[in-house]
């Protein structure tokens, strides 16, 4: 008994000690939030941000096409998702430009930055004449395996190309192939008028060229500004796949924008949040009794848990995804319900307390792994074809699934056994 009310008491303070540490950690008023660098960053309907507006420029000065502002539309947004802004937004204003708005970053200078330069991505020979520029590029991928039949695994970017760059890049190549001097057999990659990478042409192409549509860049030592590595591998594809935009893209507008719901948005929505979460504990207090009370500190230990991981993970957090996480919080809650309903079922039919535990645990745990993979499934699949505040309810739903898993079936379980531990064995304790 005083072996089991030790355990007790040491995880509850344990978890007490945690939960004042989260929110010793937070500022929200009354707490404190985690910085936008440090931790959970807020999205722009709750902080506000910068906003950039782009302007398309063209070489010959003629209006962009619709398919063509919808590849930059889609480069900006990749580029935004790489910085982990999942809850920015590109959006078009006009048949020219694009804007962009970024949520916790106060200082638009630092948000241009942040998407780096959009100029045209250009490959050039050794007298500097652009070969191809970034339309006639369809994709780069960083590969690891084999180049030839016979060769070894390495590193290399198989760069995919459109049926009129294959033709110039063919020209190119050989041109490169069959120099007399070996300082200028080499294709130049530009981004931003920046040389990134100088991949050099074997010699047996001399003839030939490169005549395909698929083009292997290999990441060694002959390229000096890209030593051999997976990263410079990446590193290289990244950047010919961002870069490939069919124009210029330059910054007409720079400014910060407020909240768009408010400054309060934040503080009255955590407020109805926490409002609900006691609701529901003392819900389960009077119903399970001290069943109930080892769920609301299963609950109060995952909420903290959860804000500590997203703040670990710099996840942006809107309001969609405080109602992801109001979500898998009474997902968390119902599985409690199943399990302790379970626990009542078989104390009914004359089973001992413990025995009564671990059927409950066992025969509601098929219910509850069900129900939460399939939110799961669901929360990666929003994940994968959404965008901006659809992402982040994603991310939040996620995460507060799988730590409710961790909480409900550990946490719960745990305290539970140990109540046996102290000889609580009374049914009307348990809610039976």
């Amino acid at each position: 008994m005083k072996k089991g009310i030790l355990w007790f008491v040491a995880v509850v303070a344990v978890i007490a000690v945690f939960i004042a540490t989260t929110i010793s950690g937070l500022n929200l008023g009354v707490v404190e939030i985690p910085s936008a660098t440090d931790g959970i960053r807020l999205g722009l309907d709750l902080q506000g941000g910068a906003m950039i507006t782009f302007e398309a420029r063209t070489e010959d000065g003629s209006a962009p096409s619709k398919a063509d502002m919808e590849i930059a539309k889609t480069v900006l947004r990749k580029r935004l998702d790489a910085a982990n802004y999942t809850e920015g937004t590109v959006t078009a204003a006009g048949d020219t430009r694009l804007t962009v708005e970024i949520p916790s970053v106060t200082d638009p200078e630092e948000a241009v930055a942040l998407l780096g330069k959009t100029a045209v991505l250009e490959f050039r020979d050794a007298d500097g004449n652009v070969i191809i520029s970034g339309n006639e590029v369809k994709s780069a991928e960083s590969v690891y395996g084999q180049v030839s039949e016979n060769g070894a695994n390495q590193h290399h970017v198989v760069l995919s190309l459109t049926s009129e760059g294959r033709e110039k890049f063919t020209q190119a190549t050989k041109k490169a192939a069959s120099q007399a001097s070996a300082e200028k057999n080499y294709i130049d990659i530009y981004l931003d008028e920046t040389l990134q990478s100088r991949p050099f042409v074997d010699a047996s192409y001399a003839s030939t060229g490169i005549n395909s549509e698929e083009v292997v860049i290999t990441i060694g030592s002959e390229d000096s500004l890209n030593p051999a590595g997976g990263e410079e591998s990446k590193t290289l594809a990244n950047i010919i796949n961002s870069g490939r935009l069919p124009f210029a893209l330059e910054e007409i507008e720079l400014r910060s924008v407020g909240p768009t719901l408010g400054e309060k948005a934040l503080e009255t929505s955590l407020f109805a949040g926490f409002i609900g979460l006691l609701l529901v504990m003392l819900f389960m207090i009077l119903i399970y009794r001290l069943s109930g009370v080892v769920a609301s500190i299963s609950l109060a230990f995952y909420t903290a848990l959860l804000v500590v991981i997203m703040s670990l993970l710099k996840v942006n957090l809107s309001l969609p995804g405080i109602a992801g996480i109001i979500l898998s919080i009474g997902m968390a809650v119902d599985a409690n319900v199943i399990i302790y309903e379970r626990i009542k079922e078989e104390l009914r039919v004359g089973k001992t307390l413990k025995a009564s535990i671990d059927a409950g645990f066992k025969r509601a745990f098929t219910a509850i792994l069900d129900s939460n993979v399939t939110t799961l499934i669901a929360a990666v699949v929003l994940y994968c074809f959404g965008m901006g505040t659809i992402r982040g309810f994603a991310i939040t739903l996620g995460l507060g699934v799988v730590i409710s898993m961790f909480t409900v079936l550990v946490v719960s379980r745990f305290l539970l056994y140990r109540l046996v531990d102290m000889n609580i064995k009374s049914l009307k304790a348990y809610g039976a």
